[in-house]
């Protein structure tokens, strides 16, 4: 059973035949269905269904030489709105079956994101064309979160606001230039790290840690494209799956100056989301190229 089914409103299920079910209603009712006809195996189809607002199951798998259809694997979906950065991606395939992961170099961030490749099937028809472009394309992440919480906002000046975002915008500089080999750029980053922990050092004695951190974004536990973040919600959404009838909320957090849509289930938020309020907690980081 996959965990991040209940944050697309499928908390409930708990049984294998339940998950066939579902399985089943999205390769005959499918509201997208991409095929590889030339794959190696044989041919590889992506059926997708919507149960709410842009989230769903998708259903991999390939016809044999009879026309019967095996199902590999499926998982829950969100797709976000917006492009969330245009650096190159690279792509690789997983180990165990016909599913990819793809891996980028933000700066924003401060270190390279992986997600879990949503449109597996258009990929492989881009890459049987034998498109050079591959890795050029926009990238629009979204995430789903098995749970989460919701924390007031850090009050701010318009000052304050402008002075940080200089300041972001000369670091990302600095980490382009550290990136290509700038022994100047890495000394300055290096006592820049230094100075903010120094500061956290001294305000930690008084201060709550959420009023010094405003926003993270880091990896969590052991597989590569899971993260914990804490970002301010910009917009929110609230809907239900059209099957269970469970709430869900779409967020549009930004966090460390990144923009990206996260789904989760309403049973599992805590706290009452309201825009300028902050989102924290666990996702399962996804992602969809745009050829």
């Amino acid at each position: 059973m996959h965990n991040y089914l209940k944050a697309v409103g499928f908390s409930k299920i708990t049984k294998r035949n339940e998950i066939n079910e579902i399985i089943w209603d999205v390769i005959k009712n499918y509201d997208e269905k991409i095929a590889v006809e030339n794959h190696s195996d044989g041919v590889f189809v992506e059926y997708s269904k919507n149960y709410g607002c842009d989230c769903g199951i998708t259903v991999c798998g390939q016809y044999d030489e009879d026309n019967k259809f095996h199902v590999e694997y499926y998982f829950p979906y969100f797709r976000g709105t917006g492009i969330t950065t245009q650096e190159y991606v690279s792509i690789e395939r997983h180990a165990d079956k016909e599913s990819f992961a793809g891996a980028c170099d933000d700066l924003r961030i401060g270190i390279t994101l992986i997600f879990y490749l949503q449109n597996a099937a258009e990929y492989m028809l881009e890459q049987y064309k034998g498109s050079m472009s591959l890795g050029n394309q926009p990238l629009t992440l979204s995430g789903l979160a098995a749970e989460g919480k919701i924390l007031l906002p850090v009050q701010k000046d318009k000052e304050a606001v402008k002075v940080e975002r200089e300041l972001t915008k000369n670091r990302n500089h600095l980490i382009a230039a550290a990136r290509d080999g700038d022994e100047e750029a890495m000394e300055s980053l290096t006592m820049d790290d230094m100075d903010t922990y120094s500061m956290i050092s001294q305000r930690i004695i008084t201060e709550d840690i959420f009023t010094i951190v405003d926003s993270y974004f880091m990896p969590y536990g052991i597989e590569c494209d899971q993260y914990n973040i804490l970002g301010e919600i910009l917009n929110l959404v609230t809907f239900k799956n059209i099957l269970t009838g469970e709430e869900l909320y779409q967020l549009t957090v930004e966090s460390n100056d990144m923009r990206f849509d996260i789904c989760i289930n309403k049973a599992d938020l805590l706290g009452e989301p309201k825009v300028g309020r902050r989102f924290k907690g666990a996702i399962w980081l996804q992602g969809q190229l745009h050829f």
